[in-house]
């Protein structure tokens, strides 16, 4: 009982999902082709638009995007992703100024201790920890601009990627599809997929 039941369900998903009834003859629409099959079942097949294939467009894309950040992104018309890349050499940028302004306030403190003032805006702060501050600055400011450059390297990976991918295959020669059979001799239904690649 229930084997019968999920085969009716199959049989019913599997028509409702990949045929039509028609009359005898071909129709062809905007990006859907339908032909008749020997069975009266129509099959559609989506008809993809293929645009011409242009090995330069990656390679243009990563250069637009190397002369002026974002620019790749909207030669491939990402352009939700220009935010996002600015963002994020902005933050770059800001903290790159403010550990610099932070460096520059602890070596002048540091300077004015050497020269014998004791007058410095980090009263209670000894001077090895001044030194240390102003390492610490320095180095914070070092991973600012590798934080600037890698933004800045992968907004030119994402454009020649992203171009890359627009141009991917994706034709009818590859496709999987599910099949339903009743087998003749013993009444028994048959499911089963088939996969079709065509070089």
């Amino acid at each position: 009982m229930n084997s019968r039941f999920l085969n009716i369900l199959f049989f019913v998903l599997a028509t409702a999902a990949f045929a039509q009834e028609v009359d005898s003859t071909a129709v062809q629409k905007d990006s859907i082709v339908v032909s008749e099959k020997n069975t009266g079942i129509v099959i559609k097949d989506t008809v993809l638009d293929q645009k011409p294939y242009n090995p330069l467009a990656p390679s243009k894309a990563a250069f637009y995007s190397a002369v002026v950040p974002g620019l790749g992104q909207a030669y491939n018309k990402k352009y939700w992703k220009i935010p996002i890349i600015y963002a994020g050499m902005a933050t770059g940028v800001y903290f790159y100024l403010q550990n610099d302004d932070d460096y520059n306030r602890f070596r002048d403190a540091y300077k004015s201790r050497l020269a014998g003032f004791t007058d410095d805006e980090f009263q209670g702060i000894s001077t090895e920890r001044l030194i240390d501050a102003q390492r610490n600055a320095k180095k914070n400011k070092d991973y600012s601009i590798v934080a600037v450059v890698l933004v800045y390297m992968l907004n030119i990976i994402d454009a020649n990627v992203d171009a890359h991918l627009q141009q991917y295959n994706v034709s009818e020669d590859l496709s999987i599809s599910p099949n339903f059979e009743v087998n003749s001799i013993n009444t028994q239904a048959n499911y089963g997929l088939s996969f079709r690649f065509k070089l």
